[in-house]
């Protein structure tokens, strides 16, 4: 198959015709928290055809922004993980993902929220600045099958899969208010107060939870044609 060009000598139109094709950054999205088997990734993306993730898979090893990999172990088998190239993307997506995250509008009915998209969520809301001097612990439960947890440790931040040990604040959204909360559409004082989100722990916490979680405002959009 001939490789599909811009005709442009641009970084830009170079990036676009290695990650730009449909599904591509999904899959590196899918590749950033760690190595997965191909199942994994059907498993996160249900919605891709199977020959398309191949496709992917393929196009991207041969960029080589991804690479795969051999597990050791007794159930021995292949993993995609991303190569020191691949990495190189982590922020790009996080600075993405941020500004998709600003036109973000209430979740439909079959969109699906995994536990990857929810670990990185708080890798692209987390404002370091506001967490200077910050020692805290988040655990966050979505449903009563997927929890994650955050430790804030003056300025920086670790996320992952699962209970934290010894949270300082556990946060229960009811239903899909987390939005809400890290856009600034819902404070933190009236999620607590319509039940909208519960909370084990000092309920302050959530409050400062909102500051070092964020999601800017969008600009609002111009009416018509805009002159200066």
């Amino acid at each position: 198959m001939t490789a599909r060009t811009y005709g442009q000598f641009c970084g830009l139109a170079r990036a676009l015709e290695i990650i730009g094709e449909r599904w591509s950054l999904l899959v590196i999205r899918d590749l950033v928290l760690g190595p997965k088997r191909y199942d994994e990734l059907q498993q996160g993306l249900p919605k891709i055809p199977t020959s398309i993730l191949s496709t992917r898979l393929n196009e991207l090893e041969r960029h080589g922004v991804v690479q795969r990999r051999v597990l050791s172990q007794l159930d021995a088998g292949v993993v995609y993980e991303l190569t020191e190239y691949g990495n190189d993307l982590d922020q790009i997506l996080l600075q993405l993902g941020l500004w998709g995250a600003r036109s973000l509008t209430d979740p439909a009915a079959d969109d699906l929220f995994t536990l990857d998209a929810a670990i990185l969520s708080l890798y692209t809301t987390f404002q370091p600045d506001a967490a200077r001097g910050v020692e805290c612990s988040f655990e966050l439960h979505y449903g009563d099958q997927m929890i994650v947890h955050a430790v804030v440790e003056d300025g920086a931040m670790t996320a992952g899969e699962g209970p934290h040990p010894d949270p300082d604040i556990v946060i229960e959204p009811r239903g899909p208010v987390m939005l809400k909360l890290l856009n600034g559409e819902l404070a933190a004082e009236s999620a607590l107060t319509c039940g909208a989100v519960a909370v084990k722990g000092d309920p302050a916490r959530l409050e400062l939870f909102t500051r070092l979680f964020h999601i800017p405002s969008a600009p609002s959009k111009a009416e018509g044609l805009v002159t200066h």
